[in-house]
């Protein structure tokens, strides 16, 4: 039986620097409801980040936002120093309540945010910081400028974009160097189809965030049910197989606070689906 790592992914690096193994891990599920708060079992959430360099995943997005705070401060306590692992941040997105998100993209609050989650999460210089959305209620070149800032200051090693058009990444370009981009994408939604194809082009690593909805498509007897029942696997481990062949750029990040839906994830990097079943999948929802 072959090993059960994330190395089969393959990598990708991120910057053109950071190697990382092409399958991740979102730290939001670690959290309480609503992304809210510690959460309910803290002991299964540390096995879970635990269990990620053992797993072979060596690249890790967190937010400020998760908790807020809880998510962070969960992976220092799990895996600092973080030897051999890639952890990024995200910050732009306050919190008054369970399941509520608010931009905030002033400079002083990005520059503040990240400066507090190199704190929290107990380095040096944060990898990779990303921002979570561009504010609307604050000029983009304003929020640009503050992460070129973090840049020059060596607070960040690399920045990314978060739910942006191609026109938006574009423009951010002139200011920062764009490592990554993260946007809604999986089998059910694709939307940023664009722009995923806009950072294959540029070498810009796309992080798909919900990768493993897959919705109706997954009802019995759909096209996505019979590929999944013929490798004898769950309909979203077919989705994140699908995902990692769509684009050597791809990163998916699936999350979950059990091991048991970890182990689950990483399994799927094993499954090469053929030509055929690649195209029946990318004909879904078209």
């Amino acid at each position: 039986m072959a090993t059960l790592t994330a190395a089969h992914a393959g990598t990708f690096r991120i910057g053109g620097e950071l190697e990382v193994n092409r399958l991740g891990f979102g730290a939001m599920r670690i959290t309480g409801e609503g992304i809210w708060g510690p959460p309910a079992d803290q002991a299964e959430a540390l096995r879970v980040l635990k269990r990620l360099p053992e797993l072979g995943i060596n690249f890790i997005d967190t937010a400020d936002s998760y908790g807020p705070d809880v998510s962070e401060q969960l992976l220092r306590e799990a895996l600092h120093p973080y030897q051999g692992l890639v952890v990024a941040t995200k910050g732009g997105l306050t919190r008054p309540g369970p399941d509520r998100w608010v931009p905030n993209g002033r400079p002083d609050h990005l520059i503040k945010q990240a400066r507090d989650s190199l704190q929290k999460l107990g380095v040096e210089r944060i990898d990779l910081w990303q921002l979570h959305r561009i504010d609307s209620k604050v000029p983009r070149d304003e929020q640009f400028g503050a992460v070129k800032q973090l840049l020059d200051q060596g607070v960040i090693r690399f920045a990314g974009l978060s739910e942006v058009s191609v026109e938006e990444i574009q423009a951010a370009a002139k200011v920062f160097p764009v490592a990554t981009v993260q946007n809604l994408y999986n089998l059910t939604d694709r939307s940023a189809e664009a722009v995923l194809n806009y950072c294959e082009q540029q070498g810009i690593g796309f992080i798909p965030w919900n990768p493993l909805a897959a919705g109706e498509l997954a009802r019995p007897g759909s096209a996505l049910d019979d590929i999944a029942r013929k490798y004898r696997v769950a309909p979203s481990q077919i989705a994140l197989a699908w995902l990692l062949e769509r684009s050597p750029v791809m990163l998916p990040i699936p999350g979950t606070s059990k091991v048991k839906h970890l182990e689950q994830n990483v399994a799927a990097v094993q499954i090469k689906l053929e030509a055929g079943e690649l195209a029946t999948l990318d004909k879904l929802n078209s």
